[in-house]
């Protein structure tokens, strides 16, 4: 199979650490490694090894097979045929073709549940004698930090139970090695590493790496096998006496196993983002540089968890995430080193109480879902949100006297269009934004179905809605109304936010002509092969390309840029406006016009995976984060929940109503 030798691979420990890199094995990003392990997963993570030079020995000569570039932008490199093969599953293996006719097999698995990577090379063919030279680069540092040449790193390691152990630095985990060959210690820095999407992104981007000596194998007698792990950490692998090849296959084997019980390669995708925190669940918002973040991870989790069929991973998020609640709020973000967790973000605790009814309705019939405590403690942190809301709270969020939700300070961003510029909101939307409302109303009617004091203000709001966001002359909805909080203000930029009145919540508020007016101007204006853009062309400040230094990139980050999980909403809606009469025949025509283009661009960016976002305009240059959450989640949800033929569904769909004064989600 042939990719772009630029694309980027990504293995996942379940713990918040990974390997990462590129089909061609030239590190690009800070973040490319062989080893990231997570101290407390899944923060304080560290890159321990971040890579390493490889060559042949033979009769005929001596033969690189790996690729390094250096500052001022030279690169040390076999040649370029040397590449014959790159395949991505069920891990990353390379197949060389060296010059004097042999061939090599090279390929690296992250063990799940452990900080650990594993590397094996072989010889294809007819036996041949060849040695296999191998000299690790090693760090430990912070997954954002560069690390530079210092007289402090202890490049010296002793001697654990047939492993050799290094401890790069004190309040840092070790690098733990076990392997077949023959190591000689050879400490060397290798200074001026260039990361060249570093350098295109406007962030420092030369890196200098210690290298303590050289592991050689003889690879005429067995395959080569080297194993990197994380020391000192709960989940590193016990010190062993067996062998270093018979601790290698069988963590093979259980790998290869592991991921041969995944329906599909998106399904498999899909597992890396779930991963640990606490005694319970969080999902990462994306590699490699993302933590977890709430309103991610509560989008995600209908897709990785729901209609990936793991109901027990989204009962242990949601139970996980409701201890965090503080004055109505959920933090959208937990910092990497144990600092006081962020309430920045008014839609990510609506997220949450969407999850938790979708997850309930996914789980109806199954025995038990929920203890009568977890139910509890689930249903008070709805009130806990739907309370603190509506008397106010941060940041100027309060349910108005209409039963609207208003929000938003000077120099603040709530909603997820929270890029900024030198301090500057690039877009504000502080006063009522209309995707915050359809989540609000969707909160209030789910609320109801706890406690009927909420009934009241979800019919104000449903009446409210229509009537304040209705633009009649656009023919499509305000992405704001009340702007800057000054009564009858609107912002009329023609933003998909409005999706959510009609697609990707349980609860339309829009319907009828003036829904289908909204999904057929959305579907003109802003649709992409690969997702939605933020911002439709011609409107002010539309931005065709994502590129440049920060300030550029986050001028351009909700300015046209295309959003892939907005794909999402997007065909709920196109279902709900094409639907009636022969639902099977919109979902095929659904799955054919919209999903299957954008599972055509899984390997476009991260193998396997999908983007963060892309350009506006052709050819969708993918950019940002390449292994994105909820890009992935809404692809599975899509292929598994919504584009499924109505006699093929599972179950039947419960209309139980959850709210007598209004209409209820399904």
């Amino acid at each position: 199979m042939k990719f772009n030798s630029g694309a980027e691979w990504i293995e996942t420990d379940g713990l918040g650490g990974f390997a990462s890199g590129t089909v061609s094995g030239l590190r690009t990003r800070r973040y490319h490694a062989l080893l990231l392990a997570s101290a407390a997963p899944p923060t304080e993570r560290f890159v321990l090894v971040n890579g390493f030079d490889a060559w042949l020995e033979t009769s005929e000569g001596v033969f690189p097979i790996s690729t390094q570039r250096y500052a001022p932008g030279v690169t040390h490199a076999a040649p370029a045929a040397l590449l014959e093969s790159f395949e991505p599953e069920p891990f990353p293996r390379w197949t060389f073709t060296i010059q004097n006719g042999m061939r090599l097999e090279q390929e690296i698995f992250v063990r799940h549940a452990s900080p650990i990577a594993c590397l094996r090379w072989r010889l294809l063919g007819e036996d041949r004698r060849a040695t296999l030279e191998v000299r690790p680069f090693f760090s430990g540092r912070d997954l954002h930090a560069l690390h530079h040449e210092n007289p402090t790193f202890d490049f010296e390691p002793r001697s654990d139970s047939g492993r050799l152990v290094w401890q790069p630095y004190p309040g840092v985990p070790g690098i733990a090695v076990q392997g077949n060959g023959v190591y000689e210690h050879r400490p060397e820095w290798y200074r001026s590493f260039l990361y060249e999407e570093e350098r295109a992104r406007g962030f420092d981007h030369l890196e200098d790496l210690a290298a303590p000596g050289i592991f050689r194998f003889d690879l005429s007698r067995e395959a080569a096998v080297l194993m990197f792990s994380a020391a000192g950490l709960k989940e590193s692998p016990a010190p062993t006496r067996r062998k270093a090849v018979a601790v290698f296959q069988a963590y093979r084997a259980a790998e290869v196993k592991r991921r041969e019980a995944f329906p599909s390669r998106l399904h498999r995708s899909a597992d890396a983002y779930l991963v640990r925190r606490g005694g319970g669940k969080t999902i990462i918002a994306g590699y490699p540089w993302f933590a977890d973040w709430g309103r991610d991870t509560f989008i995600s989790l209908r897709g990785l968890c729901l209609a990936g069929g793991r109901p027990r991973e989204a009962r242990e998020i949601l139970l996980e995430w409701s201890g965090a609640v503080s004055q109505g709020m959920l933090p959208n973000h937990f910092p990497e080193r144990g600092e006081s967790p962020e309430y920045n973000s008014v839609d990510a605790s609506l997220w949450y109480i969407v999850a938790i009814h979708q997850f309930l309705r996914a789980c109806k019939g199954m025995r038990p879902a929920l203890s009568e405590a977890e139910a509890r403690r689930l249903q008070g942190a709805v009130q806990e949100i739907l309370e603190g809301y509506s008397r106010g709270t941060r940041f100027g969020i309060r349910m108005d006297e209409d039963g609207l939700l208003s929000c938003g300070e000077p120099g603040v961003q709530l909603t997820w269009m929270d890029a900024r510029v030198g301090g500057r909101a690039v877009t504000p939307r502080t006063g009522k934004p209309v995707e915050i409302q359809a989540l609000w109303i969707n909160a209030l009617a789910i609320g109801s179905g706890i406690s009927q004091r909420w009934e009241d203000a979800a019919r104000r709001g449903r009446l409210a809605f229509e009537e304040r966001f209705w633009n009649e002359a656009g023919g499509f909805l305000y992405d704001v109304v009340d702007v800057d909080h000054r009564k009858g203000a609107v912002d009329a930029s023609f933003r998909p936010n409005q999706l959510y009145a009609v697609g990707g919540l349980p609860l339309a508020l829009l319907e009828g002509k003036k829904a289908s007016r909204v999904v057929a101007a959305v579907e003109e204006r802003l649709l992409t092969p690969i997702g939605l853009r933020s911002l439709a062309p011609g409107e002010p400040g539309y931005a065709p390309r994502y590129g440049g230094g920060v300030r550029e990139r986050d001028g351009a980050y909700h300015q046209g840029t295309v959003w892939p999980h907005l794909m999402g909403p997007f065909v709920e809606a196109w279902l709900r406006v094409h639907g009636d009469g022969k639902p099977d025949a919109a979902i095929a025509e659904a799955r054919t016009r919209f999903l299957d283009p954008m599972l055509q661009c899984l390997d476009m960016a991260g193998l396997g995976h999908l983007p963060e976002i892309a350009d506006a305009e052709l050819p969708h240059t993918p950019r940002g984060c390449p292994f994105q959450a909820w890009s992935v989640a809404e692809a599975l949800r899509l292929a598994e929940q919504v584009l499924v033929p109505v006699k093929r569904k599972a179950a039947p769909r419960s209309r139980r109503r959850l709210s007598h004064a209004t209409t209820s989600p399904e």
